[in-house]
């Protein structure tokens, strides 16, 4: 007895040694930005009681998100992509800077080498060739000035793939430039030439060049695009929320860009707490389910034949309960809607009232001497209390606790004091859900999109192109559709024909 005593704590040990292997996991802390009256997790797949709220008085602390050791493995190679990106991103503006300085230094060289190598043998500068220098110093200057205005500017995202219209005006650029100092050697260094006039025309003519290559990267860069070919049709894929966008003749990946620049302003913030209704209605329909064995417990070789029949047999209960179930979801809509309504009454109120305390504090601050007047931060933090309860029962029922901190309800609330809001727009903001962009940036869900595309990610858009822009918890899929061409008919009405002649009869009454 006792070896077999010895032997089951053996296995129990075994196995509590194996559960514990395999449920291994790692606890990450949330960001110190402190959710409004709510710990659950922002991705947390449980639904809460919306009556909790009723009883609860007390501010939490952080909430924690659970996440497996293969998630830790894909935030570390989305660190590495990341500091890869920034890498090639500081590369390309160096390669740009570099070649802007060589093609704004050669005009010079061709100026100031023959001064500084043959300075005896030039021939005078005269009154035109004076004239050319004035004329190679501003072209410099609207070429400069240009080149800040289209190339320099702040980069907008980062691009799988290169720019291939840029790629073809700097390699065409440095052909350009490579050309003339070779001419330029040949032609000049070489034979020393005495002409300076020819000289400082050759460097007046690499300028009108560079001018005329400019427009032509106006053109590719920005005017190509202007005119909408195809239209967009965007949607997320976990809620259904759908935009659509007309554009230009653009690659995939620059059509990926814009989408994502509209999505932000676009879509409304994305919300998974109100995506998890649907699956605790149907776990609350599955637990349910009872499936007993009459039998008893049968041979090993039955076990596959008793799970096939269990599944049969939930299965079918699951359709007998199929009828009954919509009005199972028609009852709790209304309900839910009924104390949405409520709730939201119960905060216009409060805020209503807290509004009217602020204009009798403000109304009797006027009367105080200067230094005694309360400032808006102030102000805010004195009535917010007020109003807090009925806010964090309004938000908690409709899913929105996580997208509002204390911290930015009181600013926002010192925000509206201090331009004179009124109570309704105030409250706008959290009555109305609105674009992501109206939050802040550790409410992003979507920090980094991968583009996922059959078609080469620089071929240009077509009618019937699919490409996926995806994140960690929701992907957007658009499809392309190309405009029609529309044919516009002329039909022309002869005035003549509006003309018409009214002729009375002495027998009718008229």
């Amino acid at each position: 007895r006792d070896v077999l005593r010895e032997r089951s704590r053996d296995r129990h040990k075994s196995r509590s040694k194996e559960s514990s292997r395999s449920e291994k996991s790692v606890t990450i802390n949330a960001p110190p930005a402190e959710p409004l009256l709510g710990d659950q997790s922002v991705r947390g797949e449980e639904v809460q009681d919306d009556n909790w709220g009723e009883t609860t008085t007390a501010v939490t602390g952080t909430s924690e998100h659970s996440l497996s050791q293969e998630d830790i493995v894909r935030i570390s190679k989305d660190l590495d992509d990341s500091v890869g990106l920034d890498c090639k991103r500081y590369l390309n503006v160096a390669l740009s800077v570099i070649l802007g300085l060589v093609v704004f230094l050669t005009p010079l060289a061709f100026l100031i080498l023959p001064h500084l190598l043959w300075p005896d043998r030039l021939r005078a500068c005269g009154t035109a060739c004076e004239g050319l220098f004035i004329s190679v110093a501003f072209k410099l200057l609207i070429l400069l000035l240009a080149v800040w205005a289209l190339f320099f500017r702040p980069p907008r995202a980062g691009l799988p793939r290169i720019f291939v219209f840029r790629a073809l005006l700097a390699t065409l650029v440095l052909l350009f430039v490579l050309s003339y100092w070779l001419f330029y050697g040949v032609r000049i260094l070489d034979s020393q030439d005495e002409d300076y006039q020819g000289i400082v025309q050759y460097a007046v003519s690499l300028v009108d060049a560079l001018l005329f290559i400019h427009y032509l990267a106006i053109v590719l860069l920005e005017l190509r695009q202007l005119q909408p070919f195809f239209s967009l049709c965007v949607t997320r894929s976990t809620d259904g929320a759908t935009q659509h966008y007309n554009l230009g003749q653009l690659s995939i990946q620059r059509a990926a860009v814009v989408i994502l620049e509209n999505y932000y302003k676009d879509f409304p913030v994305h919300n998974p707490a109100l995506l998890t209704a649907s699956k605790s209605r149907a776990a609350k329909h599955l637990a349910g389910l009872k499936v007993y064995n009459v039998d008893g417990p049968g041979e090993n070789n039955a076990a596959a034949g008793i799970a096939q029949s269990q599944s049969r047999a939930m299965i079918a209960a699951a359709a007998r309960r199929r009828d009954s179930s919509h009005n199972e979801l028609y009852y709790e809509e209304a309900e839910h809607e009924r104390r949405v309504r409520k709730r939201r009454a119960r905060l216009v109120v409060a805020v209503e009232e807290a509004f009217t305390h602020i204009r009798r504090m403000q109304e009797e601050e006027q009367k105080k001497a200067p230094g005694d007047v309360m400032d808006p931060r102030e102000a805010a933090q004195a009535i917010f209390p007020s109003m807090a309860r009925a806010l964090q029962k309004y938000l908690r029922t409709t899913r929105q606790q996580h997208l509002h901190s204390m911290e930015s309800i009181q600013q926002h609330l010192a925000f509206s004091i201090t331009n004179n809001m009124t109570p309704k727009a105030f409250l706008e903001s959290y009555l109305t859900t609105g674009p992501t962009l109206q939050y802040g940036k550790d409410r992003w869900l979507a920090r980094q999109w991968t583009l996922i595309s059959e078609a080469s990610v620089t071929s240009g858009l077509k009618d019937g192109t699919v490409f996926l822009l995806k994140c960690i918890d929701f992907s957007l899929v658009v499809t392309t559709k190309k405009i029609p061409y529309i044919q516009l008919a002329e039909e022309f009405i002869d005035p003549k024909s509006h003309k018409f002649m009214l002729r009375l009869q002495s027998e009718t009454s008229v």
